[in-house]
């Protein structure tokens, strides 16, 4: 993993916890279902966001390496752009 990508998936990673703290908070508050709901959504895309990427990473680190072809690499895209969608 570069220095780049751990710098911005730490980041990630940091706003991801402070939106669980955020869920802790509205738990310890009595926060409604649907408001509590929503903090959980905004939870889950994050995670999964974060999934993508570090996904994303080792996918064109071990499978699309230079070399390979314009077509794997766009197969590569494919597939991303597939879990993409899932996870969202």
């Amino acid at each position: 993993m570069s220095r780049d990508s751990k710098i911005k998936l730490l980041a990630r990673v940091r706003r991801l916890k402070g939106q669980v703290e955020a869920v802790e908070r509205a738990v310890e508050s009595d926060l409604d279902a649907p408001g509590l709901l929503m903090l959980l959504a905004a939870v889950r895309g994050a995670a999964n966001g974060i999934t993508v990427e570090v996904l994303g990473e080792h996918i064109y680190e071990r499978v699309a390496v230079p070399g390979l072809g314009e077509d794997r690499a766009k197969g590569v895209d494919d597939v991303l752009g597939v879990v993409r969608s899932y996870l969202k």
